[in-house]
């Protein structure tokens, strides 16, 4: 687990063997405008693990070290088939250098079939030639039951209720958008607004200083259990995503099952998928200040009838994305490469 993930991972009963790995901390600058520290591993006993299981079929999550020795294997052992899980996007992998480049190139010539999140990453994958058919989409999800089970009616409030759950970083674009918010708030004095926080991170103490205007309020509510997060989710209006670079964005799926329009950046692969510009919620893209901010008075404008509507819609248009379904999606690709020789 990274060093800035506050959670356990659980293994269920899973006969999971966690790798002896060497990693070290790396600063990834991005050209939308921030910069945040991450955690490269090696993990040098990948062959001998391999070795010991003899799989047929090896998946192997991003394109590093653990998929260059997984492909290492595939070379020793004709009959094994890699398929390749990259977890990732057009906008999140943005300014690789060419070195990374060309190792997958590489590696991606080397797969059988290759798993992304959503259309974005199919993209990203197709500009190295891997031809369609082996490009298998498995949107992320997880169990989404207690957030369909919320009443999507719920007590009508003067107040909108916005709500934005994750990690309080830079990557997530939260200072951009609070000045938006801060800009329409001061123009529309008679509206109440309040922008609940789930989460913490270093970038909380920045907008705990941030001059509000009087009909703006802020809460926080710090790391929560995930169990809690349906209750949460019940009390707003709208969730709030305006990252700057989201291989995905669970939260996402998580917000329409609860019946949440979502207000979200397309540099998000779910929002790109799943989010239907004035239907299912409102999209822009958050380097371009004019776009957010007509997003955002776009949804603050939304009458509450025209927002039930839309709250019934994000929630019906997620309703298949649960595990069974990704468990379904994964098993095709796992079936393409039983059938199709390389």
């Amino acid at each position: 687990m990274e060093s800035d993930r506050d959670w356990s991972p659980e293994w269920l009963g899973l006969p999971v063997h966690v790798q002896r790995s060497i990693s070290w901390r790396k600063l990834w600058r991005h050209r939308h405008n921030f910069s945040q520290s991450v955690t490269l591993h090696f993990p040098y006993d990948t062959v001998p693990r391999l070795r010991s299981f003899q799989p047929h079929i090896v998946i192997s999550g991003e394109l590093g070290a653990r998929t260059l020795q997984s492909a290492f294997y595939r070379f020793l052992s004709p009959r094994t088939r890699l398929v390749i899980w990259a977890t990732l996007s057009e906008v999140t992998e943005l300014d690789r250098g060419r070195l990374r480049t060309n190792l997958r190139r590489l590696l991606l010539r080397m797969a059988d079939a290759v798993i992304v999140n959503g259309r974005s990453g199919a993209r990203y994958i197709e500009l190295f030639g891997v031809s369609v058919d082996k490009i298998f989409k498995v949107p992320q999800t997880t169990d989404i039951q207690p957030f369909l089970d919320l009443p999507i009616s719920r007590q009508e409030q003067p107040t909108r209720r916005l709500l934005y759950s994750g990690r309080l970083v830079e990557l997530k674009g939260l200072g951009p958008f609070l000045i938006q918010l801060c800009l329409w708030a001061a123009d529309h004095s008679s509206q109440k607004i309040e922008l609940t926080f789930v989460g913490n991170g270093p970038a909380r103490a920045e907008i705990e200083r941030l001059a509000l205007p009087a009909n703006l309020r802020l809460r926080f509510l710090g790391n929560r259990p995930y169990a809690d997060l349906p209750e949460v989710y019940g009390s707003a209006d709208v969730l709030i995503f305006p990252t700057l670079a989201d291989e995905w964005g669970l939260v996402v799926v998580e917000a329409m099952a609860a019946g949440l329009p979502v207000l979200g950046s397309l540099y998000s692969q779910a929002v790109e998928d799943l989010v239907i510009d004035n239907e299912t919620g409102w999209t822009f893209r958050p380097d371009h200040p004019d776009e957010m901010s007509g997003a955002l008075d776009r949804m603050l404008s939304t009458p509450p009838a025209a927002l039930l509507d839309m709250k019934c819609r994000a929630r019906e248009s997620v309703r298949h994305l649960t595990p069974a379904r990704m468990a379904q999606d994964i098993e095709a690709a796992l079936t393409y490469v039983r059938t199709h020789g390389s």
